[in-house]
């Protein structure tokens, strides 16, 4: 006569699997030790200089005081919020930080990938070596530098685009006296210092695709834009929606430094942005605790559209960020 087995409960359970648990844990550290005593350094850096500073983030709540610190510094909570929103230059300032942004991002996702495709169909390994060194040069040049370049072709007085206007019979041009040159300038400027760098990326996902697959096509009779079309840009997609994922996660990040080189008195309806705004009342003017609440606002919002672009390419299709 067989004797029915009790079915062991969940308290009973739990103590005869936690040993194993951590026999596996401890068993995994010491097999992957090496691996992290290399990754504690990066993660030592962003603990100390992106987590820890920020407990200072309480300070857009507060009427900061340099004296009093920031634990006694008096709190008032919404008010430095309310006083972006309801300030006249708000929706000027956040719509050239969109529109700059927006207009980046159309232009700057897919030029690098246009290049790394020109940069596939080339047969000779070191002429497409040469090219790509000179495409992604610039990206190793300093925003100051940058900067400069631009103003050298675009100079009022003896800028190269003004002289040869001059040649042709025309009358010299300050263009970044003109605010609806700005956003044209700074975005085709970005460009081109950065689009060689980025086809680097979309280049190795492209020589990861298989070669069988284009040898396939070939035999098949398709053109070269069929191969394309149908094998290499389906190849590199999530590639390009990762990227994509990140660079839209930025969209409130206009980069200060190049703005604010490029900026004068007769562009700041259309160059003036969040980030040059924070600098302007945070460094400038003293306005620790109002910079605080401007910064604040523009990660939050940089947030949320990362949650919902990663939350739509997911849905979408199969490639996100988590």
């Amino acid at each position: 006569m067989s004797v029915p087995l009790k079915p062991l409960n969940s308290a009973s359970a739990e103590p005869a699997t936690s040993p194993g648990r951590w026999t596996y844990a401890k068993k995994q550290l010491k097999r992957n030790l090496g691996l992290y005593i290399i990754i504690t350094p990066a993660v030592l850096y962003f603990l100390i200089w992106h987590y820890w500073p920020m407990y200072g983030v309480q300070i857009a709540f507060k009427d900061f005081m340099p004296g009093l610190g920031i634990w006694n510094s008096p709190w008032v909570g919404f008010d430095h919020f309310e006083r972006l929103f309801n300030a006249y230059y708000f929706w000027t300032i956040l719509k050239n930080t969109l529109g700059i942004s927006l207009y980046g991002l159309l232009v700057g996702i897919p030029a690098p990938i246009l290049l790394a495709l020109l940069f596939n169909e080339l047969r000779s390994r070191k002429f497409r070596s040469f090219a790509q060194t000179i495409s992604y040069a610039p990206h190793f040049i300093s925003v100051v530098v940058a900067v400069g370049i631009l103003f050298f072709f675009i100079s009022p007085t003896n800028g190269v685009f003004n002289s040869i206007l001059v040649a042709l019979g025309g009358q010299p041009k300050d263009f970044l006296a003109e605010p609806s040159n700005f956003w044209h300038l700074y975005v085709w400027s970005g460009v081109w210092q950065g689009i060689g760098w980025s086809s680097l990326i979309y280049s190795a996902a492209i020589s990861g695709i298989s070669p069988d697959l284009y040898e396939a096509a070939y035999m098949d009779g398709a053109s070269k834009l069929r191969r394309i079309w149908h094998i290499t840009l389906p190849g590199i997609i999530p590639t390009i929606v990762i990227l994509s994922i990140l660079s839209a996660g930025g969209i409130m990040s206009v980069g200060f430094e190049k703005i604010l080189l490029m900026q004068n008195a007769m562009n700041l309806e259309t160059s003036e942005v969040i980030s040059t705004y924070m600098y302007k009342s945070g460094l400038l003017n003293t306005q620790y605790s109002f910079s605080a609440a401007v910064g604040l606002f523009n990660n939050i919002i940089n947030f949320i559209i990362l949650i919902i672009v990663n939350a739509v390419a997911r849905r979408v299709g199969e490639t996100s960020l988590w």
